[in-house]
């Protein structure tokens, strides 16, 4: 990255018929929750149509979300720290530099771990009807990320977890 481009953080897009961003993301809506960590939303209010993209950082101990699974393939790499993925009721342990493939239908779960945040760049296809399955699950709830009784409607899931609520905290790059 050149000199110039460092100073210049600064958000770059075309028109709308074309849709293409340039974000850094020290630049981006920054979104935290008590429970599920912090999410960069570098789509702002005009989700991209086909793919979501976003970096979560979660904290040792901190899971991402709810345990669950849809009908859309996700891949998810993990850029610094340490985190346990729960795929399948399996858990493995990740550091930075891992990558992992969620193809559809799959179930999982990223825990922190380590001492340190966890930052992993989550990327999901967007289909017209998301169907998406929150399981109950004796792994997941060992980390606070399992529903009580099993849903398909991420309102009922997440009805009794906190919001997430705008960061008026820097967050990027992590300390």
């Amino acid at each position: 990255m050149s000199d110039k481009s460092k100073s210049n953080f600064k958000k770059y897009s075309s028109s709308e018929k074309k849709g293409w961003t340039i974000l850094h993301a020290s630049q981006a809506d920054w979104f935290r929750n008590d429970k599920f960590g912090t999410v960069c939303n570098f789509e702002g209010d005009n989700p991209f149509p086909q793919i979501g993209v976003n970096i979560h950082v979660i904290n040792p101990g901190q899971p991402s979300s709810l345990y669950h699974r849809e009908q859309a393939q996700e891949n998810f790499f993990v850029l610094s720290g340490k985190c346990l993925v729960i795929i399948e009721e399996k858990e493995f342990e990740l550091e930075a530099g891992h990558f992992v493939h969620c193809p559809a239908g799959t179930t999982h779960v990223f825990v922190g771990a380590g001492n340190d945040p966890c930052a992993i760049l989550m990327m999901g296809f967007r289909p017209q009807n998301k169907n998406l399955i929150y399981p109950v699950s004796e792994t997941a709830a060992r980390y606070g990320a399992s529903v009580e009784k099993e849903t398909s409607s991420p309102r009922e899931a997440y009805s009794n977890q906190p919001v997430f609520k705008k960061s008026t905290k820097k967050i990027w790059p992590l300390d």
